[in-house]
């Protein structure tokens, strides 16, 4: 049994389907299980980090799981669930994790969040693998409310390069380290195919659109503060400032052939998601 937490976000739903694809028995931890729409296939069990007792639980009969947490208290949800999966016996649990997590020179909040959460894991005696992303295709979904309204986007760091990735190719490979054998106490770094600025990823969405779209960079404070206006918790909009800067210093610029090594299939590119996600826009 595979029991996988996030199942009801990007990734997780991403990972269930391929799971279920390959037949693996599946079963889904989230805090709101009458909300889940999963497939009717899938074990939905309530439990919450924040909750030993339930993650004891849900990981009943469990021998793989797939650990997905965020925000500034990841490394303790991280290292609950660790210690749930030794108690219950798990023999493998997959992280998923940031690229920059594995250079110890990258201080910002996300990396240090996950840094740690790793670093659990590898003092568990629990068989391990890191899958560290970068930034996600799906964050553009942040820019559809603007484009709606005036064909704008405004984000800051024009500069910086990155490898974005599409979350349903993260998914492709956390459905291969589950489901086979040679990645054990493995660390995997992965990215997409291209290296974009945000202006360019704008000109890719304006392509699939078919219509004209503008790239306003705008300051760093200003980005925080449309963010904290949107509802997210200032630590968080810290959090994603500090790594969004990290852009500039190319250290997720580099595109990697990791996807394809271990799928055998090359990851997406940004124009086949935003073909995919453009009635968002």
């Amino acid at each position: 049994m595979i029991l996988i937490t996030g199942a009801t976000g990007t990734v997780g739903r991403a990972l269930v389907n391929r799971l279920l694809n390959v037949g693996a028995p599946v079963r889904a931890a989230t805090r709101h299980p009458d909300a889940a729409a999963l497939p009717d296939a899938v074990e939905v069990v309530a439990a919450d980090f924040d909750d030993p007792p339930s993650l004891s639980a849900a990981l009943d009969g469990v021998d793989r799981v797939f650990l997905l947490s965020a925000g500034p208290e990841g490394p303790r949800h991280d290292k609950n669930l660790t210690d749930a999966a030794v108690r219950a016996g798990v023999t493998h649990v997959v992280k998923l994790s940031a690229l920059s997590a594995g250079e110890h020179t990258a201080t910002d909040p996300i990396s240090s969040w996950h840094r740690a959460g790793e670093e659990t894991l590898r003092q568990s005696g629990l068989t391990w693998t890191l899958l560290r992303a970068t930034g996600f295709m799906s964050n553009a979904l942040a820019w559809a409310g603007t484009i709606r309204s005036h064909d704008t986007v405004y984000a800051p760091f024009g500069e910086g390069r990155t490898a974005v990735i599409d979350p349903r190719d993260i998914a492709a490979v956390a459905a291969a380290v589950l489901t086979t054998a040679g990645h054990e106490n493995r660390a995997y770094a992965l990215t997409g195919p291209q290296s974009l600025t945000p202006a360019e990823q704008v000109d890719v969405l304006a392509e699939v659109l078919e219509r004209p779209l503008r790239y306003v960079e705008v300051r760093p404070a200003v980005a925080r503060q449309a963010m904290t206006q949107a509802g997210m918790p200032l630590v968080i909009a810290d959090a994603v400032i500090a790594l969004l800067a990290t852009s500039l210093d190319g250290s997720s610029a580099v595109a990697l052939p990791t996807i394809a090594d271990i799928t055998g299939t090359p990851p997406g590119t940004f124009g086949q998601w935003a073909h995919d996600n453009s009635n968002a826009y």
